[in-house]
């Protein structure tokens, strides 16, 4: 059994989704390739989309988000052909070597813009083996809408049925496994034995911050946010691959004897620091919002990027399982209101435990490898 899976590096999510996906796959016996569809393509169109994405996320977001707005309320998105669709179609004709070349007997896309590629290819009859796609957000993109000959769309959650067949998604075609994660999310700790774990206290407040693989965000404020509330709340702060915050994080701590926080740079053990924690405060990427729903860890939701991650936001908020900090309800109140109400912490936790998805991994593998029995 050999499957082809295929991603696009822009937002990081979106790969991990594939990782986990390979990963489990392959526990099963599967022979498994996992492919950046524009680096092989082609490596400067990569560096563009890649670099492209994180500029317009970062620097201008508003711009990506009026964008983002645009496409969702095109009547008939389904048979508009904007250029990144046509890139799209000539970048199929690239790949289809590729595919005859490792002979797939399923495809996964685990980004709108791979699935495009492979929708055009099976539009030709260039293809003709089970083709799936991935969403990872809690909404629907609107260039999903364009892909109707993929066979099976994954939704992260069978409330987003409705949205999706607005979309242009066919009910028949709509699998609603969510979004795949790593299977240690599934598991759960003791809330002391993940502190023994990392070497923390095993008793006291703690708030776990997270703001993205690459440490985007003001963590210097948001430290300080939350010592506002209580200077006893110990903060551990994952800086991810941004080696310069992780720096003059360290330094802020030893300036300043800052002995209940911790800090920490790119880490494998994400999970066990959701045990440990209380809460944690984190941008709404699809990704790290299905670990956090599969820890059921309560969430404090801070700058969503205009477009997927507001929608991400809006389907949290209405499901009850976040805390979102806006203008006029700072995060030094959501902190607050985190911890003064226990009882709306532990609603979060419980409706978290109905709308969460641990075990979509082993299920969507076992969904593909009974399609190509």
């Amino acid at each position: 059994m050999k499957i082809l899976i295929l991603s696009v590096t822009a937002g990081g999510g979106h790969f991990a989704t594939a990782r986990a996906m390979e990963d489990m796959l392959k526990s099963k016996g599967a022979d498994v390739k996992v492919v950046d569809i524009y680096k092989y393509i082609n490596y400067f169109l990569y560096s563009i989309i890649d670099k492209g994405c994180a500029f317009s996320t970062s620097r201008t977001p508003d711009i990506f988000g009026a964008v983002y707005s645009y496409l969702e309320n095109r009547n008939r998105p389904e048979f508009d052909f904007d250029a990144l669709q046509l890139v799209n179609a000539l970048c199929a004709f690239r790949f289809e070597g590729f595919i005859e070349d490792y002979g797939p007997d399923a495809i996964i896309c685990t980004h709108v813009f791979a699935a495009q590629i492979i929708n055009e290819l099976r539009k030709r009859n260039k293809i003709s083996i089970p083709t799936v796609g991935i969403i990872t957000d809690y909404t629907i993109h609107p260039y999903w809408g364009s892909v109707l000959y993929i066979d099976h769309i994954v939704l992260a959650s069978e409330l987003l049925v409705y949205r999706a067949m607005k979309r242009g998604i066919g009910k028949g075609r709509i699998q609603t496994f969510g979004i795949p994660i790593h299977p240690k999310f599934c598991g759960k700790l003791e809330k002391s034995e993940a502190r023994r774990c990392l070497n923390l206290p095993e008793t006291g407040k703690m708030v776990l911050v997270m703001l993205g693989s690459l440490g985007q965000g003001d963590m210097f404020d948001i430290s300080r946010h939350i010592r506002k509330v209580d200077p006893e709340i110990m903060q551990l702060i994952v800086c991810g691959k941004n080696k310069r915050l992780y720096s003059k994080l360290l330094k802020y701590k030893e300036d300043n004897r800052e002995n209940g926080l911790y800090v920490y740079g790119f880490v494998d053990n994400v999970d066990v620091m959701m045990d440990a924690a209380d809460c944690i405060i984190t941008k709404p990427g699809g990704m790290t919002v299905s670990e956090t729903l599969a820890k059921r860890l309560p969430m404090i939701v801070v700058d969503p990027i205009p477009g997927h991650e507001e929608r991400n936001t809006e389907f949290l908020l209405n499901n009850g399982v976040c805390l979102e900090v806006t203008r006029t309800f700072p995060l030094e109140e959501a902190v607050y209101y985190m911890f003064e109400n226990p009882r709306r912490a532990q609603a979060m936790s419980e409706y978290m435990a109905v709308i969460g998805r641990p075990r979509a991994t082993e299920n969507l593998s076992d969904f593909v490898l009974e399609l190509i029995k």
